[in-house]
């Protein structure tokens, strides 16, 4: 099924990407099922979206600690879509690592962005990264599809490679999603419980969690909450809750 939507959504973007590819020669973006199983088949939007995206979070690290000679990780980089254009922004003294747990997406950015040191990791920790390692870690949209348990052993294991005072930049489902969950879901998001829609197998995009705000806290522990940013409802769509946390030494 999942293919077959993919091959209408194909059809349907096809002149949106053949223009993309016209009047943009020299970018090179990932295979479309790539695309469309880690945002969508909008090559335009892909790019400049997760530009964007790039901005972003660079403008977020710069407002709590200095952006030279750092030490990122892209936790769930996917086919390299916002580390991709981090790179081009940041400083020649930082060092850039991405981490998926799909095999083909780490292997294509391997292949195409040189700038960027890429490994896999398994759906469950750890990572290869040593304790204390880096600066800053973020995560777009990744505990979105993981299970409860996997919530606590990958918070956990991001504390373990950040260093004393680093800081982790994630987006969660919170409450603008609401209204994706069952009546009998929605109380129990009330109720401060993490929900979970599990469709098909974790870490697929659409193997689902929603993030009540004090469940999060609860996750956080002993570590700072710098920020916690709320998600609105805008022309219907919900947008994710943005959370910043430091950890202590």
């Amino acid at each position: 099924m999942d293919k077959i939507r993919f091959y209408v959504d194909y059809i349907r973007t096809y002149n949106k990407r053949r223009n993309f590819i016209q009047n943009n020669p020299n970018v090179i973006l990932p295979p479309a099922y790539y695309l469309y199983e880690t945002y969508n088949l909008n090559y335009a939007s892909y790019y400049y979206n997760s530009m964007d995206t790039a901005k972003w979070i660079i403008n977020l690290i710069e407002k709590y600690q200095s952006t030279t000679n750092i030490k990122v990780l892209d936790w769930g980089c996917g086919p390299g879509r916002v580390i991709r254009h981090i790179a081009t922004m940041l400083d020649k003294s930082c060092e850039l690592h991405g981490s998926d747990y799909n095999s083909r997406y780490v292997a294509w950015c391997k292949r195409h962005i040189p700038e960027v040191s890429f490994q896999q990791n398994q759906l469950a920790p750890p990572m290869a990264y040593e304790n204390n390692y880096f600066d800053v870690v973020y995560g777009i949209s990744i505990f979105t599809h993981l299970s409860k348990e996997m919530h606590y052993k990958w918070f956990n294991e991001l504390m373990r490679i950040l260093k004393p005072g680093g800081m982790v930049i994630l987006t969660l489902h919170g409450e603008a999603f609401k209204l994706q969950l069952s009546e009998e879901e929605q109380q129990k998001f009330d109720e401060n419980q993490l929900i979970i829609k599990s469709h098909t197998k974790e870490g697929h995009r659409t193997y689902g969690a929603f993030h009540p705000t004090q469940f999060v806290h609860e996750l956080i522990g002993k570590h700072e909450l710098v920020e916690h940013v709320k998600g609105k409802v805008s022309n219907g769509k919900p947008e994710q809750d943005i959370w910043v946390i430091r950890k202590r030494g």
